[in-house]
């Protein structure tokens, strides 16, 4: 995919659709690095793509953290917001 093919639609609210995008393509990665380790059967290449995968998952986790982040702040400002418009 082209780098200019991905624009930010900056509208979102309670998540980022960059982030959702970017946490579909690295998922896709991992896939992809998990098919080429059960294919490969050379010890050296498959230490490496073991390697990649662990880094691969820890950027997976470190994306959802922030999605969560994200989620947990507009929850916050809702709630604030809220609380302003009863009074």
């Amino acid at each position: 995919m082209a780098e200019n093919m991905i624009h930010c639609a900056h509208a979102c609210r309670n998540t980022c659709a960059m982030l959702n995008e970017a946490l579909r393509l690295e998922m896709a990665l991992l896939r992809f690095y998990e098919h080429m380790h059960r294919e490969c059967d050379y010890p050296d290449v498959n230490a490496f793509v073991e390697d990649i995968m662990e880094r691969q998952s820890k950027s997976i986790l470190r994306i959802i953290g922030k999605l969560n982040e994200l989620r947990a702040t507009s929850q916050t400002l809702d709630g604030i917001h809220a609380s302003f418009e009863s009074l």
